[in-house]
């Protein structure tokens, strides 16, 4: 179910509607973890992200019927993303064109594709960030990139959220698909798992046509990122492979190269004031 609209209540960088009442404490709810910080009360207090779906669905960070937390303390902070390696993979259940469709990484081979992460839906920075990304998805595309955009909200949140127009906060007619990562487990794998509050930093991975990582940002909640230098970024990639050259600081397509050796980079050099 889509969640309700309420009134707002700030909580650390985000603020999301109060719901329903408070929902039961995670020992009331049956979580075998319920001393360890990925799954305390305070994920569930109002105005956080313990919104009333979390009582809907028993506790936070459990996977599956395994009754364990799939993020805890100790890898919470690096997860599995590593540069240069292969991208962690990922599946879940995504709103594509307004319908509700199974995606994960595999359906990415052989395209660049940035996945980014945000805090929540209906929130404030978010719709920004996702607004702009979405306009610009015809220009990634002919790249041969994708976008995918990834929160720990439900697929029916994401939904109704693209069902409000912009003008009241909402999202309007997606050309993005949007993921949910309900366990948390993609935000884990990720690294960008905020513990106390139960949500995804700002995070944002360029992952290349053979699935390895190639660039990882992480904002904290209050500031929204850049269409344009994340384009840049792909572009400098995709140059850097095709090419064999590398791109030096702030360059644009067109921009001048440098050939990675000690005697054909003073080429690039010499040019230099």
């Amino acid at each position: 179910m889509p969640r309700q609209h309420g009134s707002s209540r700030h909580n650390a960088g985000t603020t999301e509607p109060t719901g329903p009442p408070r929902p039961p404490p995670a020992s009331m709810l049956g979580c075998p973890h319920a001393s360890r910080k990925g799954c305390r009360e305070s994920q569930f207090r109002r105005g956080g992200a313990g919104h009333a779906r979390e009582a809907q669905r028993g506790l936070v960070g459990r996977v599956g019927g395994a009754g364990r937390l799939r993020c805890l303390e100790g890898d919470m902070a690096s997860g599995k993303a590593r540069i240069g390696q292969p991208a962690p993979h990922f599946q879940g259940t995504a709103v594509v064109d307004g319908v509700f469709k199974e995606i994960s990484l595999d359906d990415y081979k052989g395209k660049y594709l940035v996945l980014f992460f945000y805090p929540l839906d209906f929130t404030f920075v978010c719709p920004t960030e996702l607004v702009a990304f979405s306009d610009r998805a015809g220009a990634f595309r002919q790249l041969q990139c994708e976008l995918l955009a990834v929160s720990v909200d439900s697929h029916f949140s994401h939904l109704a959220w693209t069902q409000l127009s912009r003008r009241e906060g909402g999202l309007g007619t997606m050309a993005i698909p949007l993921l949910s990562d309900l366990t948390r487990t993609i935000a884990c794998d990720y690294g960008v798992f905020k513990e106390d509050e139960g949500i995804a930093y700002r995070g944002l991975f360029i992952i290349d046509a053979e699935g390895r990582l190639r660039q990882v940002t992480i904002n904290d909640l209050p500031v929204g990122r850049s269409v344009d230098e994340t384009m840049r970024l792909v572009q400098a990639f995709q140059h850097a492979d095709q090419h064999g050259e590398v791109c030096p600081a702030d360059w644009q397509p067109g921009g001048d190269t440098i050939k990675p050796t000690v005697k054909e980079s003073k080429e690039y050099f010499a040019k230099q004031p």
